[in-house]
């Protein structure tokens, strides 16, 4: 497909994913990488009482 058929189809609302190698497809800065945080002990209580209240984990709370 030429570019400017791509182009044209998508302006007009026509669906174009038949035309993408969605395989490859990455959202940018998405990458994720681990770090180690230190937090004080009251702050540690109140992430695990919010994350039980809630009903997940502390984890899920800090992201």
């Amino acid at each position: 497909m030429k570019a400017k058929k791509f182009d044209s189809d998508f302006e007009s609302g026509k669906d174009i994913t038949q035309s993408l190698d969605l395989s490859k497809i990455k959202r940018p800065n998405q990458k994720q990488r681990r770090v180690n945080v230190d937090f004080p002990t009251w702050m540690i209580e109140s992430l695990d009482k919010e994350a039980s209240r809630l009903g997940v984990t502390r984890q899920s709370i800090i992201k």
